[in-house]
């Protein structure tokens, strides 16, 4: 990658980004309330379960597929099936509406800062409901048409997504700063293999099993009190 495209994925994959992860637990809440989760060791064992069973084995291949389309200038079509394809992967509501909206967030604003035919496109689409918008589709075609190497897209999804729900077990556990980074620390080796792993992988090799997640999180909306949206 060049420098400027570098400095575009740090600047989408930074934890201030205004997408909206920090509005969301991903299920983590439902879990810590009911006293499953209440340790370093807990919220490490959620992000690991999440990891490798739904963001690197559904969302981070449907991410490459949509860098790949967008990074040879592709069809808006081929966009529209992935967005209906993660649609149909995302059973909780409050996954699915996480995602749409971390998704639709990051491709207004990626529209206002890049000139790219077919990403512009696919915003259009967003804006007029006719697609889901989901964060992983969006988040694809940004990092094809600033042109970040698939493997440098990968990795930085995944730890994304790592960051989102350490940031949160921060605000449901008093578990400190100094241990969010070790739990940060820890869960790089799992990363790096599972990143390393997506190369040469393909949409018709994607699979998502997390029911425990998805049945926290469908939970989670009953709740009598909930800091986060999901």
């Amino acid at each position: 990658m060049t420098i400027d495209s570098f400095l575009s994925l740090l600047q989408f994959s930074d934890g201030l980004f205004p997408a909206g992860a920090y509005a969301h637990s991903f299920g983590l809440e439902y879990y810590v309330q009911e006293g499953r989760v209440n340790d370093a060791d807990g919220v490490f064992d959620f992000i690991r379960a999440s990891l490798e069973g739904s963001v690197a084995t559904a969302d981070m291949l449907a991410m490459l597929a949509a860098h790949r389309c967008a990074a040879r200038n592709g069809g808006l079509d081929e966009l529209l099936m992935l967005d209906a394809v993660m649609e149909a992967m995302k059973p909780a509501e409050e996954l699915r509406g996480a995602s749409r909206q971390m998704g639709r967030q990051m491709i207004r604003i990626a529209a206002a800062l890049s000139e790219h035919e077919l990403l512009r496109s696919y915003f259009l689409a967003t804006e007029s409901d006719s697609t889901p918008g989901h964060h992983s589709v969006c988040y694809g075609v940004i990092g094809g048409a600033l042109e970040w190497a698939e493997l440098d897209a990968a990795t930085a999804y995944l730890y994304s997504a790592a960051s989102a729900m350490a940031g949160a077990a921060l605000r449901l556990l008093p578990l400190g700063q100094l241990r969010g980074q070790q739990l940060l620390w820890k869960v790089r080796p799992l990363i790096s293999r599972l990143a390393s792993e997506s190369a040469g992988k393909t949409t018709a090799e994607m699979w998502s099993f997390v029911p425990g997640i998805e049945v926290a999180s469908m939970r989670h909306a009953q709740l009598e009190a909930r800091l986060f949206r999901s």
